[in-house]
């Protein structure tokens, strides 16, 4: 059942649940090392669509959202499609009390900030390592450590909230 496991992405503006994605990053990430970055899409949309359907018209969006997971897993750098507007927030922790008092505090003010954010709780040991964090909980928007070991102050998460938001408005993201 180990490639039968789900997980959850970004697909375009859409969530999406991708059969056996951890077991496809994870086979890729050993032999990916002499790939481009074209080579590597087609082979997790190759590898993904045996399990997972994936239309036609929507192939291009799938590929950048599992080459995107894809450097995330690896911990390479890769730039945010900017025409979605959407903010990515992650919580990282295996849901202590901590981490998931920062995940409420988070959909909170995203909520009375009405600013479109993607708010995801990682709780895999793994992806939480590959953003370089030790601690819990952890905070990251838009791919940068905002937090560590810590529950921010819900002002200092509007800021960077808001830091985020104004940077989708200006295209500087």
């Amino acid at each position: 059942m180990a490639g039968n496991d789900i997980s959850q992405i970004r697909v375009g503006t859409d969530r999406i649940g991708i059969i056996g994605l951890k077991q496809a990053l994870s086979e890729l990430a050993a032999m990916a090392e002499m790939m481009s970055e074209e080579d590597i899409k087609r082979h997790l949309v190759e590898n993904l669509g045996k399990k997972n359907y994936i239309s036609p018209n929507a192939r291009d969006r799938y590929e950048n959202a599992f080459y995107r997971e894809f450097c995330v897993f690896t911990g390479r750098t890769v730039e945010k499609e900017l025409s979605l507007g959407v903010i990515e927030i992650k919580v990282l922790g295996q849901g202590c009390a901590r981490c998931d008092q920062l995940e409420r505090d988070v959909m909170a003010i995203v909520s009375e900030m009405k600013i479109p954010a993607d708010v995801d709780h990682v709780r895999d040991l793994k992806a939480i390592a590959a953003y370089g964090v030790l601690g819990s909980p952890g905070l990251v928007i838009d791919g940068a450590v905002k937090a560590v070991g810590t529950v921010p102050g819900k002002a200092k998460i509007k800021a960077w909230i808001s830091e985020a938001a104004e940077k989708f408005k200006t295209g500087s993201k």
